[in-house]
């Protein structure tokens, strides 16, 4: 997804083969190991960007044209960290924040088409990048039932959860454009504690 052309290509060969575009649906990503700035590069936040956001950019103008005729939209991927911060995850954070002021942005020039251009912003949900935290964690099962605790529902989301609003939005939601669909299990709501000072330095899986 990091090659223009090949996220090109991908949508050539997906009209080629159906005749027709409905929906676009950005969701490749990755969210790199949590380190403070000063342990990124300028070339790391340059291959992120490639990657999260320039690569939704491309499929973004090459899928218009064709949504264009058939008033189709676009569903693009955010996080709830773009707009609430995450610890040791300035990278990703930048990316996630351009996706969501970008759909915005491109949902303002769309609506001329009749194209409509939303965002969703998941919390926590249980994806393979999630397991391999886990996996990858010193105490497993403290790290999952972290993942767990950190929403006012007591669980994580699902993948299949995240799919069905998706699907909610681009065949349901036909009055609803620019707007950031949270998914966030009520992570974000009711105070926590902030400061790291005296605190065991933990670190923070991955979002989605």
């Amino acid at each position: 997804m990091s090659r223009v052309e090949q996220v090109e290509s991908l949508v050539d060969r997906t009209v080629e083969r159906y005749g027709r575009l409905d929906c676009l649906i950005n969701n490749a990503g990755w969210h790199p190991p949590h380190r403070p700035i000063d342990d990124f590069s300028c070339q790391d936040l340059r291959d992120l960007m490639e990657l999260n956001f320039v690569s939704l950019f491309a499929a973004c103008k090459r899928a218009l044209p064709h949504l264009r005729r058939t008033k189709g939209n676009i569903i693009n991927m955010s996080s709830l960290v773009g707009s609430m911060g995450q610890l040791h995850a300035t990278t990703y954070v930048a990316t996630k924040g351009a996706i969501t002021a970008f759909t915005r942005a491109l949902a303002v020039d769309e609506a001329a088409h009749d194209v409509r251009v939303n965002s969703v912003s998941p919390g926590n949900i249980y994806t393979p990048l999630w397991q391999e935290a886990i996996d990858a964690a010193a105490d497993p099962a403290q790290c999952r039932a972290d993942g767990e605790a950190a929403q006012l529902m007591g669980r994580m989301g699902t993948i299949e959860e995240t799919g069905r609003l998706c699907l909610f939005i681009a065949a349901e939601a036909t009055f609803t454009t620019g707007v950031d669909h949270i998914q966030s299990g009520g992570a974000e709501l009711a105070y926590g504690r902030k400061t790291r000072k005296g605190s065991r330095g933990d670190e923070e899986p991955p979002h989605p």
